[in-house]
Formats: C-alpha cells, sequence, structure tokens
C-alpha cells in the first residue's frame, strides 16, 4: 500500500498537488489562450480547445472521487474555472459572433448570483448541491457554445440560437429552483 493510500485510509488529506487539481489549474490557465482563439475567430481551434477543456472538467471530478483526492483547492478552483470558462466564452462569443448580449446577460446573472448564494449558505454551514437540473443546464450551456464556435453551414444559425434559448431556459429555471428550495430547506 503506498503513503498517499495509507494517509488517505488514516484520514489524512489528500496533496493539493494531484491529478485532479493540475487538470482543473491547466483548465484556468488555458481560459486566455481559449479566448484569443475566439476573439481572432480561429473558429475550428477554439472549438477543439473548448471541448477538450470541458472534457477535463468531467475527467478531474471522476478522478478526484474514484481516487479520494477531494480537496479544499478543488472544491473552490473547480467552479472558478467553470464559470471563468463559460462565461469567457459566452462574451467572446457576444464579441465575435452574433451571439446575443441578453442571452450572456442572463446566464452571467444566475452562475454568479447562485454561486454567491451557494457560498453565503455553505459559510452558515448548509450545503448546497448541485441538482440534476444544474447539470442538464451545463450540458446545455456547453452544446450551445460548441454550436457557436463551430463554423457551421448558415442554416445551422436558428437550431444553433435554439439550443441556446433553450440553455438560457433551463438557466433561468433552475436558478429559481435553487433559490425556491433553498427557501423551502430553511423555513
Amino acid at each position: 500500500m503506498s503513503d498517499q493510500t495509507h494517509d488517505q485510509q488514516a484520514g489524512a488529506k489528500p496533496s493539493n498537488f494531484n491529478l485532479p487539481n493540475v487538470l482543473t489549474s491547466l483548465r484556468i490557465i488555458f481560459v486566455p489562450v481559449f479566448a484569443w482563439l475566439v476573439l481572432t475567430q480561429q473558429w475550428w481551434w477554439a472549438f477543439g480547445l473548448f471541448v477538450v477543456l470541458m472534457a477535463t472538467d468531467k475527467l478531474d471530478g471522476d478522478i478526484a472521487r474514484a481516487r479520494n483526492l477531494v480537496t479544499d483547492f478543488g472544491k473552490i478552483a473547480d467552479p472558478i474555472a467553470d464559470k471563468a470558462l463559460m462565461i469567457t466564452a459566452l462574451v467572446t462569443l457576444n464579441i465575435a459572433s452574433t451571439l446575443p448580449i441578453w442571452m450572456t446577460v442572463l446566464i452571467v446573472i444566475r452562475e454568479l448570483g447562485i454561486t454567491v448564494w451557494r457560498m453565503v449558505l455553505l459559510r452558515q454551514g448548509k450545503v448546497v448541491p448541485a441538482s440534476k437540473g444544474g447539470k442538464v443546464k451545463t450540458v446545455l450551456q456547453t452544446l450551445g457554445v460548441a454550436l457557436y464556435l463551430c463554423p457551421l453551414p448558415a442554416w445551422m444559425d436558428i437550431p444553433t440560437y435554439l439550443v441556446m434559448l433553450v440553455a438560457v431556459i433551463v438557466t433561468v429555471v433552475t436558478g429559481i429552483q435553487y433559490l425556491v428550495d433553498g427557501k423551502r430547506a430553511n423555513a
């Protein structure tokens, strides 16, 4: 049995220097590269990097849970990496593409608002876990952004817009649902 495995079984916290945290850190480091690719309209490169960065989001969480490498750093850095990538994608697509600004505004207000709300509750000792609706929201946002990043034929403009519209609706509805559920739980 390795020392790390023995320490974890004995209740010691895992080191912050582990594969999931490295992946999360790389996601944060590559956000400016992604932004540059979008702003210079290097669509296929931007799309490819976006796919890789989103895949590392899933991968780092799976590895952290499977290997018992969940750390306080990861709990803080992972959502920051997620929000940084998604907000950067939306804002740069507003600048370099046809993504409507109002969609970005609604998503950003919901994402940052719920994140702050969850942090306030966490300080009060109340944990608000991710909901199934929140996971659907993430998938829809990811698909919507990916479609906007792809240099697709003009006939795909309406389906791309509709996917992002559904993502915005689900984003707003799940944000409201978090608040309603939180109020019920604390009543």
